[in-house]
């Protein structure tokens, strides 16, 4: 039976060229293999990259990114999504120590009450998260959230992005599967809701750069179901650089427990990401120990 190695990107690819991106993803893999003398096990021609970044960005109405965090925070999101991204906002915040004071010195006026209903404290927390971790974006955060909640939240952004993702899925044949960022989301609602009764065999989901960990979005993953690792997956293995704010918690039992708990996720936070958010598929993939795994889920 062949093997075949689907990829499934994340968001901010709207305008790219797929057959590019899906180069860039099979050179920075092969440089992570070729670290252990490896090389990529399978052909090129099986290798899928399933591209919905110009149909995300049409179906969640993009927004120009300098104008991100302003847009979204004050009066572009209806008041689902603002407490959404208030809650993933000072998560992020409290992970990284970003004190009360900090972010009054962010603030346009004097005082202000402090609240997640106070979309001032809101961005003026974007702001000092903005200037107290180095791999921080307060307009890549707001885009990400943004991304994210019209995805588990919008049926028609999810339907379509599903419904595109799924065509890569070469029936009667193994797949691993490799997702980055907001495509970890995607992937394992995915192989989750129709993994098994689709007859998907899937040896392993590796997961990059993922944010299932935050509390608000696992807490949308957890109301649609006991969160398990999906029943079509053999193993999991999950890969984040601790200065990714994307990847804010490592999907350890505390921060994602499993039901059951077994295969639990195989955890790798060994990884310095030299892109400059610390996000970049490209550190990621070019990681000798997440190559290897891909390899080993590949010949396995």
């Amino acid at each position: 039976m062949t093997r075949h190695l689907v990829f499934v990107h994340g968001r901010a690819q709207q305008g790219k060229n797929a057959t590019r991106l899906k180069g860039e993803w099979l050179d920075a893999l092969d440089e992570g293999l070729a670290a252990s003398g490896l090389t990529l096990p399978i052909s090129r021609e099986d290798t899928h990259f399933p591209f919905y970044g110009d149909t995300l960005d049409q179906l969640t109405r993009g927004i120009p990114a300098d104008r991100a965090a302003e847009v979204i925070v004050r009066g572009d999101a209806d008041p689902a999504e603002e407490a959404f991204l208030s809650a993933v906002v000072e998560e992020m915040r409290t992970a990284y120590g970003v004190t009360d004071d900090a972010i009054r010195e962010q603030l346009d006026a004097e005082t202000i009450e402090r609240g997640p209903r106070n979309w001032e404290w809101v961005l003026a927390t974007l702001r000092a998260l903005d200037k107290h971790v180095p791999s921080a974006s307060a307009p890549s955060i707001a885009l990400f959230t943004k991304d994210v909640h019209q995805y588990l939240t919008g049926s028609v952004v999810r339907r379509t992005i599903d419904g595109g993702v799924a065509t890569a899925f070469p029936a009667g044949d193994e797949v691993v599967v490799v997702a980055h960022s907001l495509g970890t989301v995607v992937a394992y609602r995915l192989l989750t809701a129709q993994g098994k009764r689709e007859g998907w065999q899937v040896p392993a989901l590796v997961t990059l750069g993922s944010p299932h960990g935050v509390t608000a979005i696992r807490r949308v993953l957890a109301g649609e179901g006991v969160l398990r690792t999906p029943e079509c997956v053999g193993s999991w293995f999950n890969a984040y650089d601790p200065k990714d704010v994307v990847a804010l918690r490592p999907l350890t039992p505390e921060w994602f427990p499993l039901k059951p708990a077994k295969p639990a996720v195989v955890n790798h936070g060994d990884i310095d990401n030299q892109h400059s958010s610390h996000h970049g598929i490209e550190g990621y993939l070019g990681d000798p120990r997440t190559a290897r795994a891909i390899y080993d889920a590949l010949t396995g």
